[in-house]
């Protein structure tokens, strides 16, 4: 078990991101690589878990330990792999999947690619009461009084995280954000108007 990989961040790609160790290149699958955009350049330390299987062997990162934990768990639930597993932590907001788990909210865990409603329940059947113990962490900061968002702005949220992934700052979130308040659309119409917004600033 490899409990981590630090080193030069020097490469990013759509779902993975390069670390350089010592002059050793280490490929390594993360939910989301942007979110590195910041750390091109610099030293990172990553958590890693090694996923050995007989048709593929990856090195898969994460921010903290707790996220990487939350990642473990997801792969022993019956019907999600390392894919579906990433896009779930994808969001960067791990708390808010365990929120979701412990209410038993398919509706919230059905906006992941790839989790059907089966899934969902197959997710909540198998992890309900099971993860307290093992990422605490996760629960410290806002959780502690944490109810996941409003069902008229979740949508629009979900918009504004995927935005801030893509590098958009909150200077220019801020602006746009009371025009994409007018209306009640799809996380996808949010981006697309968002980024028209933006582009005509």
């Amino acid at each position: 078990m490899i409990e981590y990989i630090s080193g030069k961040l020097v490469d990013i790609e759509t779902q993975y991101i390069v670390v350089d160790h010592h002059g050793l290149a280490y490929q390594i699958f993360c939910p989301n690589p942007y979110t590195y955009q910041t750390n091109v350049g610099q030293d990172v330390l990553i958590y890693t878990y090694h996923y050995v299987r007989e048709d593929l062997i990856r090195l898969f990162g994460f921010k903290s330990k707790e996220e990487r934990a939350l990642f473990e768990k997801l792969l022993n639930v019956s019907g999600i792999g390392p894919k579906g597993a990433l896009a779930i932590l994808a969001t960067g907001q791990p708390e808010h999947v365990v929120q979701a788990i412990e209410e038993e909210d398919e509706t919230y865990l059905v906006k992941f690619p790839g989790v059907g409603k089966k899934t969902a329940r197959q997710i909540i059947l198998d992890l309900k009461g099971k993860l307290d113990d093992f990422a605490p962490n996760l629960f410290k900061q806002e959780t502690v009084a944490l109810t996941l968002k409003s069902k008229e702005n979740e949508s629009l949220e979900e918009a504004l995280e995927a935005l801030r992934a893509l590098g958009y700052v909150e200077k220019e979130l801020k602006k746009v954000r009371p025009h994409l308040e007018e209306e009640e659309m799809s996380i996808d119409g949010y981006i697309k108007k968002a980024l028209k917004l933006m582009l005509k600033v």
